[in-house]
């Protein structure tokens, strides 16, 4: 097996038609002849790239709606004969088989006319099947010809090939057989996730997932771990689509807190108002409503200023200048939002490590979608959680009922603690968290925390008594015993919303009664691991 080997003969059949033209002009001046189908030979020779139908290659014409025009001996005999096998050679030359060197091929746009809504018989229809056929062929025969199926690859090709007299060297062709394959792989396990919910299928017995790379990091969680960060697809908004202006690269623990930070303040629609985020290590230091996004920022950062430096800082709206001029104040990892305005991003630029992604909007909490966890042999597959409650859903299970204002507090804080790690305790007052407690052991220890952290903030604040007297709790799941309500009792809470369904709900509501405490139930949990 040579190292280098010679392109003579090229196959083109694209669906994206970017760059198409220039790729033939180039090839075609190279002295490569140019075998093609459809729409790209049309497209070739409206310029006047001297093309060959397929067709003439095969003896027969494109058939049944395109569906058939590249299965055939001729051409795949072309793309899988080894070029250093006699018997293969033998049967190229009995057959009539021309030699296939380079093959250019990307897939019906399957992906795409799933995400645009379209209707069932139509996605069927945009499944490839000669595409990923010769792109497998032509990838387990790397060692005489060359696949390429993305147009970000024509450039690297035409330099190759400038840089070995018209060949490609056998590194190169390894290289672009593995994109090969994870591309025909990404294209069926979209094809099977698509079709498995069109099944309505939770639980397929078999699961692909795909990504593409979008930057390989620095390192991962810790220095001595490599990573990488790949997109799915999807047009989200959020972390993987967004823009960044300015700063450094992310890293992997931006990336995983910017996500955790923008998926949370997503849960604030733009239309009730404005609502910030500040997320350290993946869990929301502060969290706040406002009239204005400078007044939420502040009353997030007065949660937990000592938690705030270094954080992530996520907004529901369009970024300004005084609010950029407020964040700028304290050390910041990242700022995402849907949009800011030409002067905060120069208040920004003052901030040369200060990262600003900008995004189409913020995500629809409500979309449906599935997460996934890698263990030991094995993966979790779940259901995205998307469940939200509402005043209807709510049940007093006290003597005192929540007024308005607590009832509006309850709802507030029951969206943050379902983004707060397990086991989750969050205070709020006025439209804003003044306590969290998150990811311990025991819920009483993070009641504790989110009543010490409170406290510690009204000193440094020189307020006369910590801001959770006179607020709301919400608890993730419910409360096993009276312990952790009476210690949010002590706090100040004057009311709480759990799911309720323990075995000691009854105990539970009696010490909430004792206590003076409104309580209601959701009849939903939001444990987050």
């Amino acid at each position: 097996m040579p190292d280098l080997h010679k392109v003579t003969r090229a196959l083109i059949s694209v669906s994206d038609k970017k760059g198409l033209i220039e790729l033939g002009q180039a090839l075609a001046s190279r002295g490569i002849e140019i075998l093609s189908t459809g729409g790209s030979a049309a497209a070739l020779r409206a310029e006047g790239v001297p093309v060959r139908d397929v067709s003439d290659v095969t003896g027969f014409p494109e058939m049944m709606d395109g569906r058939v025009k590249t299965l055939h001996p001729r051409i795949h005999g072309g793309l899988l004969a080894l070029r250093d096998n006699d018997a293969h050679v033998a049967a190229m030359q009995g057959h009539d088989i021309p030699e296939i060197d380079l093959l250019v091929v990307n897939l019906y746009p399957f992906e795409e006319t799933v995400a645009g809504g379209a209707d069932y018989d139509t996605c069927i229809e945009n499944i490839d099947i000669g595409g990923p056929a010769m792109i497998r062929a032509a990838a387990k025969n790397h060692a005489f010809v060359t696949v390429v199926v993305d147009v970000a690859d024509y450039e690297p090709l035409l330099a190759e090939l400038d840089a070995n007299d018209g060949a490609t060297s056998y590194a190169f062709r390894q290289t672009l057989a593995q994109v090969a394959y994870a591309r025909t792989g990404a294209y069926d396990a979209a094809v099977s996730t698509w079709m498995a919910g069109a099944l309505n299928d939770v639980a397929p017995r078999r699961r692909a997932f795909a990504g593409t790379l979008a930057q390989t990091l620095r390192y991962g969680e810790n220095p001595h771990q490599s990573a990488s960060f790949y997109r799915d697809g999807s047009d989200r908004p959020g972390v993987a689509s967004a823009v960044q202006h300015q700063g450094k690269e992310l890293s992997y623990n931006n990336i995983n807190d910017t996500d955790a930070a923008f998926e949370l303040v997503s849960e604030f629609l733009p239309g009730d108002g404005p609502a910030v985020a500040i997320i350290k290590h993946a869990n929301p230091s502060g969290v706040a409503r406002g009239a204005t996004l400078l007044e939420a920022y502040k009353k997030a950062y007065d949660c937990d200023r000592t938690s705030a430096f270094g954080g992530i800082v996520a907004l529901n709206g369009k970024l300004d200048a005084e609010t950029a001029e407020a964040i700028t104040e304290i050390f910041t990892e990242v700022v995402i939002a849907p949009g800011a305005d030409d002067a905060a991003r120069e208040i920004f630029a003052r901030k040369k490590n200060l990262r600003l992604l900008t995004t189409n909007g913020v995500a629809n909490p409500a979309t449906p979608g599935i997460t996934y966890r890698q263990v030991a042999g094995g993966f979790l597959v779940q259901d995205k959680d998307t469940g939200m409650i509402g005043l209807d859903d709510l049940r007093v299970v006290t003597r005192r009922e929540p007024t308005q204002d607590e009832l509006r507090d309850l709802l507030f804080a029951w969206k943050v603690a379902k983004h707060v790690k397990s086991n989750a305790i969050v205070y709020v007052k006025d439209g804003a968290t003044v306590g969290v407690g998150a990811g311990q052991m025991s819920r009483l220890d993070s009641a504790l925390i989110a009543a010490k952290k409170a406290e510690r903030m009204a000193e440094a604040m020189g307020l006369p008594a910590p801001l959770t007297k006179g607020s709301a709790v919400a608890s993730d799941a419910f409360f096993p015993f009276a312990d952790g309500l009476l210690e949010a009792a002590a706090a100040g809470a004057s009311t709480v919303i759990q799911p309720g369904g323990s075995m000691r709900d009854d105990e539970v509501i009696a010490a909430a009664d004792e206590a003076g405490l409104a309580m209601v139930f959701t009849g939903m949990r939001h444990f987050r691991h």
